[in-house]
């Protein structure tokens, strides 16, 4: 098996840490069980100065290496255009084959926003023409448009977004073969437009911080040059991808922070979109613009899908186990415990047997292992902005004793 995560950003991205740099992604890569990355933010003039000058050209075309870790050119940017009179933002992700196609890249994109203000730079450029600059230097690269359900910067976007591929891309959208989901919808909620059928759907974590990468993957058959993904991506030809729960994602329900108002669609529509406490509109989130757009029952599937599996992060894990932050001193002291003794997070939540983790790991964590596994956890869906809650019930709770244990 082959795990890629394509999209994560560097330290030059507004609200990242500052250890998103080479050898930080490189060891928790290593850590996750993650086997090829998305550069990210291959628009910024410094990162990409640091990734010319520290990637190795790999044998596949396309594919360069970092201390052991595969990378592909990838970047993040925030198309702002108008479109019969109506102000759209849509984030895309560029996959470029070579550093020097990156270059020649960036050099026309100059012209529609400051590349260096941020690592996702805004481009006032629609989405179309954004595509059309990139195939003018690379034959080879395309486009993924980014979690393409977030309410104000996204494809399908209740506030700036678009009800149809089409009206986006217009006489491109051929060019288009995958869609991002996002953290806050999984590939069966996607399921429900059949007019979404004929592209693969892929995740990714969109990390800002290197411990984030990897809460979203793409899990393939064996490794791949350039030429290849973009085959196996129109094909559907990969063995699955690896979700968030999307309850947990931070635009899934609907609601405002601010008054603490978190609906569920049928609660909207109730209260007419409006705040109870503030009476302006609610922000509209995911699953709700999915039920609008939908021509299918939640039940239902396309006749060609590419499976997957929703997990919960090692560390959330073990923070949901002890009732504690997953920043704290002791969730981090036992998730390297674990990790060094095991292999790493990717194995432990989906491959080891449950004898050796049993063995291993301490037995209400390894509780709470399984019980994900099966998907037994309960979660406060997230909301305008704000990550749901996951719990997840043991069979009985840990002690302040018990948990002095480790």
């Amino acid at each position: 098996m082959y795990i890629a995560d394509f999209h994560i950003h560097s330290k030059y991205s507004r609200a990242t840490s500052k250890d998103m740099q080479l050898d930080g992604l490189v060891k928790w890569a290593k850590y996750k069980g993650i086997n090829l990355l998305g550069t990210g933010d291959v628009t910024h003039f410094y990162w990409f100065y640091e990734l010319k000058r520290n990637l190795k050209e790999s044998e596949r075309f396309g594919i360069y290496n970092y201390g052991g870790i595969d990378f592909i050119l990838t970047g993040e940017v925030c198309n702002i255009f108008d479109k019969n009179g109506i102000t759209k933002k849509i984030h895309n992700i560029v996959f470029i084959s070579s550093l020097e196609k990156v270059e020649k890249f960036n050099k026309n994109l100059e012209r529609y926003g400051d590349l260096n203000s941020d690592g996702r730079p805004i481009l006032q450029v629609e989405a179309k023409e954004l595509l059309k600059i990139l195939k003018d230097v690379d034959e080879f690269g395309f486009i993924v448009p980014a979690h393409i359900w977030t309410p104000h910067f996204s494809l399908f976007g209740s506030n700036s977004g678009f009800d149809d591929i089409e009206e986006c891309f217009e006489e491109m959208t051929n060019e288009i073969f995958a869609l991002e989901t996002g953290l806050s919808s999984d590939p069966e909620m996607n399921w429900r437009l059949s007019k979404l059928d004929r592209f693969s759907l892929i995740s990714n974590s969109d990390a800002h911080s290197p411990s984030k990468i990897g809460r979203e993957a793409n899990i393939f058959f064996d490794r791949f040059d350039f030429k290849q993904l973009i085959n196996i991506l129109k094909n559907k030809n990969f063995s699955m991808t690896i979700e968030y729960f999307p309850e947990e994602g931070k635009y899934h329900y609907d609601g405002h922070r601010n008054c603490g108002i978190c609906f569920s669609p049928e609660e909207t529509r109730k209260n007419n979109y409006i705040c109870p406490v503030c009476n302006r509109k609610v922000t509209v989130g995911v699953m709700h613009r999915v039920e609008d757009l939908a021509d299918r029952r939640p039940d239902e599937k396309p006749k060609k899908y590419v499976p997957f599996k929703k997990i919960v992060p090692l560390d959330q894990i073990i923070g949901s186990v002890l009732n504690k932050e997953v920043s704290s001193q002791i969730v981090q002291k036992i998730y390297f415990e674990i990790i060094n003794k095991i292999g790493s997070e990717f194995y432990i939540l989906l491959y080891a047997n449950e004898k050796e983790i049993e063995q291993k790991v301490e037995t209400k964590i390894c509780e709470g292992i399984k019980k994900v596994r099966k998907g037994q956890v309960n979660i406060r869906p997230g909301y305008d902005g704000e990550f749901g809650k996951v719990e997840i019930q043991l069979e009985s709770n840990i002690s302040e004793e018990q948990q002095t244990l480790f």
